[in-house]
């Protein structure tokens, strides 16, 4: 029986061995390593937990006894410190254990920029469960106030989360507008409209120059000159994959650990995967491409030749209640062509952009119910001249119109 060894007790590695052993629980020997001591679970549903609409115990998607039917052996807060390639063994707090295949699943670190201040009391990252539990010893008392560093996803949920329980809380953001990566700005001025008139702050073009303090954290001072109170930083300015234990045991490093199309390593009893991993250049961050790298990976130890294909993605995300969804190109050029509804009384957007007739990329904010249709357009680059007047309004509309210059047919998407 080959010794196999998962560092990493994520997402990601949980649904690679859900994978490994549907197939066959006898061929590997599995031993799991994790930092963390509650096990795997669902890292999105933190911000629930922090708002106080879920219990931690809700989201563990892998507990003890699901490991123990398996015939895993873990450990679960003990991190492993290195990985000695030499000697097939990786070394933790409490010794050294063998291995015939080796699986790295590090996930993410989340970016803490070398400001001044950095390392006060009540700064925190909002990346796991001891960061939770930081950031709710400090909401549970009354008229504390936070700063949020870092208005994506994850920095507008914590911000969320933290003003249901009571706190003052400012969102700071470098860029000029929310959520830069997936909205436009208007879908953004949307957005930022909603969260100021439930009480959270949004301050714009925001250059963080230190956090004051003496010993724990007493205010965010900005390049502008300006100066904010806070009781708790939370920095939410991005991650990077935590590559640390492969660099040190001489693996292919560049952003992400680099794997080739079956998650194999530059060694080959190593593989990797998950946020720590990169593909042709890329390393990925959103969950169903993870996941196929999970499947990818449990059918290669298994002798199988199933290959990590990424294919093109929409977002579509709850950020706190508001729904928004983007697709495909959506940055503005001379030779693109925008349809835009925008009802802001009824907190409804969309934008379409289009290219000699195909669509482009769409970006809607409060009604998503579209949002698959039109990723089915960008995907399949599909000729939108039949729909073209109607289809902002969406499918209901756009397939009326589609089919009757043409007597009932339709080759559009979906």
């Amino acid at each position: 029986m080959e010794k196999l060894v998962v560092i990493g007790a994520g997402m990601a590695s949980g649904r690679f061995l859900e994978h490994l052993t549907e197939r066959n629980r006898e061929r590997f020997e599995i031993t799991l390593f994790g930092a963390e001591a509650l096990g795997t679970y669902n890292r999105i549903l933190l911000s629930p937990v922090l708002a106080g609409e879920m219990a931690l115990d809700e989201i563990v998607t892998h507990g003890p006894d699901w490991y123990r039917e398996r015939g895993i052996t873990v450990h679960l807060g003990n991190a492993v410190t290195a990985i000695d390639r030499g000697k097939r063994q990786v070394i933790s707090r409490r010794g050294a254990t063998p291995y015939d295949r080796l699986v790295i699943a590090t996930g993410s670190a989340p970016a803490m920029p070398p400001l001044p201040g950095i390392g006060l009391r009540g700064v925190t990252a909002f990346r796991d469960i001891d960061d939770l539990q930081r950031m709710l010893r400090v909401a549970q008392v009354p008229g504390r106030r936070a700063v949020v560093i870092g208005g994506g996803l994850l920095g507008l949920e914590a911000a969320a989360a933290l003003h249901q329980r009571g706190m003052t809380v400012s969102v700071l953001h470098l860029k000029g507008h929310l959520m830069d990566r997936q909205l436009d700005p208007a879908s953004a001025a949307l957005l930022a409209r909603e969260f100021e008139r439930r009480g959270i702050r949004i301050v714009l073009g925001a250059a963080t120059r230190a956090i004051l303090g003496s010993g724990h954290v007493e205010a965010v001072a900005l390049e502008d000159g300006s100066v904010i109170e806070a009781d708790l930083v939370v920095m939410a300015a991005g991650i990077r994959p935590e590559t640390r234990l492969a660099t040190d045991a001489g693996l292919y490093v560049e952003r992400g650990i680099v794997v080739d199309d079956g998650m194999a390593t530059s060694d080959p009893a190593v593989l990797a995967l998950g946020e720590c991993a990169e593909h042709d250049g890329v390393c990925y961050g959103l969950v169903a491409p993870l996941y196929d790298m999970a499947r990818v990976a449990a059918a290669r130890l298994h002798g199988g030749e199933a290959t990590f294909r990424p294919v093109r993605t929409a977002t579509q995300l709850k950020v706190s209640g508001v729904s928004v969804f983007s697709a495909g190109d959506f940055a503005g050029a001379g030779d693109r062509e925008d349809i835009v509804l925008q009802d802001e009384a009824a907190g409804a957007y969309r934008r379409l952009v289009l290219k000699d007739g195909r669509l482009l990329g769409a970006v809607l904010y409060g009604d998503v119910t579209d949002g698959s249709w039109f990723f089915d357009l960008v995907r399949e680059g599909a000729d939108t001249a039949p729909i073209r007047e109607l289809m902002i309004f969406g499918r209901g509309l756009a397939d009326s119109a589609a089919l009757e210059p043409y007597g009932g047919r339709c080759s559009l998407p979906g």
